[in-house]
């Protein structure tokens, strides 16, 4: 099955680029077009319906630019809208939740540690989730402001590493083994947190997941690009470009657009 349309992938910012590397770099054949809401970032902090709104708001840019699946590479938007979403459209579409069931069954202290939005912590499907794993602690932590330093260009900062020590410390005095990083903003900051938890203690984030789930709807629902031609990347933000085009590494060329 052959299909040479795009895969669409949107997040409230820059965030989901994280998990637009992982696709790419399974199925650097495919061409994308990545999406990012940065003037409404962060999701994490409205409300259901406006997450809901700004969603099918999104989803209809990517429609618009004939995709042929999207990819909702935000864990707020997952959590509160892709029911919606596909209800509403007629189109595949994958989600991002926090990776807590790896976290879960491996954890040796029966412990681990949440970093998320609130939008995510609050909604009912990651509640559904955590119910599953009653006999695990699970500590959850609103990363309040990490989103918007992450948008800034301020992974480094000092402000940085004072949210992530306290973020952290009460997870690492309670013990978890396992940390897992609820909003794919946050991936990008896995050098910052290394230098705060102990050696012991496991990151996971969802990115891998989501992209071999990505190679198995296209093997079973989409089609894969058949195209001699070098597959394309393209990359929209409604906000300023410095910070994605620097999260891209310059290799790239953003484009600003209203959306």
């Amino acid at each position: 099955m052959t299909n040479n349309n795009p895969i669409g992938l949107f997040d409230s910012g820059i965030g989901g680029t994280s998990i637009w590397n992982e696709i790419h770099m399974l199925l650097p054949n495919e061409s994308t077009i990545y999406l990012a809401d940065s003037i409404n970032a962060p999701y994490g902090e409205k409300t259901k319906e406006e997450i809901i709104h700004l969603s099918c708001k999104n989803t209809e840019f990517l429609l618009n630019q004939n995709c042929k699946m999207i990819v909702v590479a935000c864990n707020t938007a997952t959590t509160n809208a892709i029911k919606e979403l596909r209800h509403k459209y007629d189109i595949p579409f994958i989600g991002i939740e926090p990776a807590i069931k790896p976290a879960a069954t491996n954890s040796q202290t029966q412990k681990i540690g949440i970093l998320a939005t609130k939008g995510t912590l609050n909604s009912e499907l990651f509640y559904k989730n955590v119910e599953k794993f009653q006999d695990i602690k699970i500590i959850e932590q609103i990363g309040f402001g990490l989103v918007e330093l992450i948008e800034d260009g301020k992974i480094n900062s000092s402000e940085m590493k004072d949210l992530l020590k306290k973020y952290l410390k009460p997870m690492i005095d309670q013990d978890i083994d396992y940390l897992v990083l609820g909003c794919s903003h946050y991936p990008y900051l896995i050098p910052q947190i290394k230098k705060i938890i102990p050696k012991n203690i496991q990151i996971i984030d969802s990115g891998e997941a989501v992209a071999r789930q990505t190679k198995n709807i296209l093997n079973e629902k989409v089609g894969f690009r058949n195209s001699d031609e070098k597959s394309t990347q393209i990359f929209y933000t409604n906000s300023d470009i410095k910070v994605l085009s620097e999260i891209l590494k310059n290799k790239y060329k953003v484009q600003k657009k209203d959306f």
